[in-house]
């Protein structure tokens, strides 16, 4: 089964490295990498070049394609990669989360199951000199809580999950383009969106598998605000506040 992984970006010159580095040791490896760029800054576009020169001159793996996308917003960013992509499964990754070396035969294993489909991983927030054990746990049970209180029909019925980007969502592109992918205007909570219009074809599953994803916004926002943030949003998102206004408290942090 070919998985194509997505990564939209925005200034991330700081963490593509070590992604791109990451990348190069999955096993299997994947059918294509697509980097969708929304207008860097900084040397986002030069790092994605170089590794596909490099990787041009290697058989390590394939050679990322690099598309430029005239809207710096991930939703519409990772609409473009999947249209782009032709891989059966779609893994959608932040490019400040890392996936296990066998991350992808997770991905084929969980999406095996026709019953299933989409899923995440676990989601462990980490900094260079911490781990924040207490706010990837509240992320871990919100995915569980926020679909129980907001949609308990979906929860109970049909096994709806509501997970954030930094899980690593994946899917089948199949299905993820039969249902309208992401909503290319919503700037935020664009997963959940998804997964709530991928579940009437199966189940959303939270794998027992952890991803890293960095810590920057706590580290930026403080352990007290962020995980306040954090709540707040999915609780106004939950009553149907508008994306619009929710992501005026959620700023970019890079």
């Amino acid at each position: 089964m070919a998985v194509s992984i997505i990564i939209p970006t925005f200034n991330e010159e700081r963490t593509l490295p070590r992604t791109f580095r990451q990348l190069g040791s999955l096993r299997p490896a994947p059918a294509e990498i697509i980097v969708v760029d929304g207008g860097s800054q900084d040397r986002t576009v030069a790092l994605v070049e170089r590794q596909i020169e490099e990787a041009a001159h290697s058989e390590a793996g394939p050679v990322p394609q690099l598309i430029r996308s005239p809207v710096a917003r991930r939703s519409y960013q990772m609409n473009l990669g999947a249209r782009a992509a032709t891989g059966e499964y779609l893994c959608f990754l932040h490019a400040d989360t890392s996936l296990p070396d066998d991350g992808l035969m997770v991905v084929e294993a969980t999406l095996t199951d026709s019953k299933t489909a989409a899923g995440g991983f676990i989601s462990l927030m980490r900094g260079p000199l911490r781990t924040c054990w207490i706010t990837s746990f509240h992320n871990y049970i919100k995915t569980y809580y926020a679909p129980l209180l907001f949609r308990p029909y979906l929860f109970f019925f049909r096994g709806a999950r509501l997970l954030f980007g930094d899980q690593v969502i994946f899917c089948r592109r199949e299905q993820f383009l039969a249902c309208g992918g992401y909503a290319d205007d919503l700037p935020i909570m664009e997963e959940a969106d998804l997964l709530l219009r991928l579940v009437k074809y199966g189940r959303i599953r939270q794998v027992n598998r952890i991803v890293e994803s960095s810590d920057r916004r706590v580290a930026k926002w403080g352990f007290w605000r962020a995980n306040g943030l954090f709540l707040y949003v999915g609780i106004l998102w939950g009553v149907g506040y508008s994306a619009e206004k929710l992501k005026q408290l959620y700023e970019d942090i890079r």
